[in-house]
Order: C-alpha cells, then structure tokens, then sequence
C-alpha cells in the first residue's frame, strides 16, 4: 500500500527532478536531510531554494522555519516527494536506508558522509558543483583552508611530546571515546593535540575508566550536552582526581558540540575553539 501511494503520488507531481522553478528559470528547489548538509547549503547561500529539512536541522536559524520533512532517521518520503526537490542532500550512517527508497524512487541524492577534513572540503566543493555554486563553494573552502593554515603555524614548532594528552568523552555510561579513525581524533591532532585514544582503530570506543587514569590525559573534553552536570562529577569517579586534567582544572565542556561534531562549515569554529582550550597556559605546561 505504502509503495501504491509514492508511485501515484509520483504520477500526479510529475517527474520530481524536473521541477517547475527549474523549468521556469525560478530557484531550483534542495532538500537536505541532515544537519551539517543544511549548514552547508545555507553557507553557500541556497537559503531561498531549501524547501524540506529534516526536524533536526536547527542551525542556521532559518533552518527551522523550512518544513520538517521527518527525523534524521526517518525521513517521509511522501512528504518529499510532494516538494519535488531538483536535489536531496543527505548522510551516510543512519541514512543509508532512506537514500536507497529515495533512489528506488528516481530521486537526485547526494550522500556527504566524509571521514576527514579533506573529504569534508571536497564534499563542500562537489554540493557547490551540482548548485551551481562553485564560486561560493571555493569561497567557503578558502576561508576554513585558512583556519586550517592559522592553527597550523602555532602548532608546528611544539614538539609532540610536549602537546597536550587530551581525553574526548562523548558520553559517560558507558565511557565512550574517540578512536584514531574518528573525525574528532583529526580536530584534536590539528589542534595541536595528543589524543590519549588514538591508538585504537576505530572511529569510537568504549573506554575504561581505569585506563583514562593509567594515560592521564592533561586535557578534558566533554562533547555532549549533558556535559555540564557529568563535569562537576568526574573527581568522584575512581581514581580519577589523581589526573593531571583534574588537578589542573582543565576539563572543557563549554564548546558546542555541534561545531565538533557536525562535518559542516563550523568544523574550524570548533577546530579553533578547541585550541584554545588546549593551548591555555596550564594545559601546556601540565599537558604530559
């Protein structure tokens, strides 16, 4: 029943990708079913042509007044067909299953799922090629290379065994952590940093309380938005007041989660934020 509604819905609103402002010279029309694909259409100036987000894309502000067209992971299909979009951005993860029903569908979507700052500045490059808004795109790549660029010149001349431990807690039960093959592992190393997990390969692990203290990180990251109150309770955790980023007071949970988690244009918002939390003056000093 469910695959008899899209089919006549399709019918009725004519080939999706063949939109009416495409047809008429008028503003083509994008769906973005993720939160960092919306930051980056909105950052290449698209605002005007989104017409569908999904009900957690809440940044720029005017995300939140396009339609919802369902969650992150259940997009409706109904309702994006209805808005015939010339584009879906979407992706990887979650999403995998929607993206193969939308393309099932003869649907133009575009998965940006990358693993690192270089795929994520080519991914930028390749949505401002299928909008038509390379100059922009290359604009937006200019600007975050030259973050990039800035971070890297304080950094260079730091020693790595003098660059701060740093320990990224996403959540607290169970302890999960950044592995070397996670997007935030990069941040933290192009921040000038040492991620204390960084030898697992994986993107995220579970990670014992006991081996926090046996690495003793000189820096604490908490990256989620529980995080205020999970602050105030790491000196009760076992063994954890004799860290070296207890003593010194440097556990963080005051950076936004979203410009370290999002793979959008605000990634060297957080980049930068997370310098500076690294390169206080204790966290230097004590960082070992």
């Amino acid at each position: 029943m469910r695959a008899l509604l899209l089919v006549s819905l399709m019918v009725m609103l004519g080939p999706p990708n063949q939109a009416i402002g495409a047809r008429d010279g008028q503003s083509r029309r994008y769906i973005s079913l993720a939160p960092a694909t919306t930051e980056i259409l909105f950052a290449l100036g698209l605002g005007e042509e989104i017409v569908g987000v999904s009900s957690y894309c809440d940044y720029p502000p005017e995300a939140k007044t396009k339609q919802a067209i369902g969650s992150f992971s259940s997009p409706n299909a109904e309702k994006i067909i209805a808005l015939r979009p010339d584009y879906i951005f979407a992706t990887g993860l979650e999403q995998a299953m929607a993206v193969n029903q939308l393309r099932q569908l003869n649907l133009k979507v575009y998965v940006s799922d990358p693993a690192n700052m270089a795929e994520l500045l080519a991914s930028i490059r390749e949505i401002g090629r299928l909008t038509a808004r390379q100059i922009q795109a290359e604009t937006l790549i200019t600007k975050m290379r030259a973050v990039l660029k800035k971070i890297e010149t304080k950094i260079k001349l730091i020693p790595v065994e003098r660059r701060p431990r740093v320990f990224v807690e996403f959540w607290h039960d169970p302890l999960t952590t950044a592995g070397g093959r996670s997007f935030i592992s990069e941040l933290v190393t192009l921040a000038g940093g040492v991620n204390i997990a960084a030898d697992i390969d994986k993107p995220y692990v579970h990670f014992s309380p006991e081996e926090v203290v046996r690495r003793n990180p000189g820096c604490i990251i908490l990256v989620y938005m529980q995080g205020a109150a999970q602050k105030e309770n790491l000196g009760r955790r076992l063994g954890w007041n004799k860290i070296t980023a207890l003593k010194n007071n440097r556990v963080y949970n005051d950076i936004d989660p979203n410009i370290l988690l999002r793979p959008g244009p605000r990634l060297t918002d957080g980049l930068d934020e997370l310098y500076q939390r690294l390169y206080s003056e204790k966290c230097i000093t004590t960082g070992k």
